[in-house]
């Protein structure tokens, strides 16, 4: 995690680290140790003065027994829209931004999809369980639930479950393209 951008992730993963940390009843050396990092990473995190790699947190969010998007997403986000900057890199524009998460036991599927204009893509509705996450990178598209539709343009996000109707719509006229995860 670098930059200004990332400050308030690092401020995240702090409250985190200390907040799981304790509940899981670990020192900081246990913590550090059971994670392969030093103690004082440890201790500068919990003070949010470090700064620490993405693999880094996925060391201390095992050792922890919570899952990455535990450590860095703000403790109350819903992890269907986490929107938090996790990395920027040394070149203005380069930034990695986790968007959602969902449980996953089973597989991921990645999907690039295309959608022309005026067609649509109608689902059965999957198992209990099964998510979707989608990110619109051209146009738009129109995904229905039974909750009602939501309207993603480029660059928005979606997370969902996918035990229900559902649709994926182009009502525009410029072709639609987005990628798909399906998580069961």
């Amino acid at each position: 995690m670098q930059n200004e951008g990332a400050a308030r992730v690092l401020d995240h993963v702090s409250a985190n680290v200390r907040r799981f940390r304790a509940a899981a009843q670990l020192s900081q050396v246990a913590l550090a140790d059971r994670a392969g990092v030093s103690r004082r990473t440890v201790v500068k995190l919990e003070a949010g003065e470090a700064n620490i790699s993405l693999t880094g947190l996925d060391h201390l969010a095992d050792a922890l027994g919570v899952t990455f998007v535990d450590l860095v997403a703000a403790p109350a986000a819903h992890h269907a829209n986490i929107s938090e900057v996790a990395w920027r890199g040394n070149r203005q524009g380069s930034i990695a931004v986790l968007l959602a998460s969902v449980p996953a036991t089973k597989d991921a599927q990645l999907w690039a999809w295309t959608l022309e204009p005026g067609d649509r893509y109608d689902a059965e509705p999957d198992p209990v369980g099964w998510s979707e996450m989608i990110f619109v990178s051209e146009g738009s598209i129109r995904v229905e639930q039974e909750d009602g539709p939501t309207e993603l343009n480029t660059g928005d996000h979606l997370a969902f479950p996918t035990s229900q109707q559902y649709a994926y719509a182009n009502l525009g006229d410029t072709r639609a393209r987005f990628v798909r995860v399906v998580v069961s």
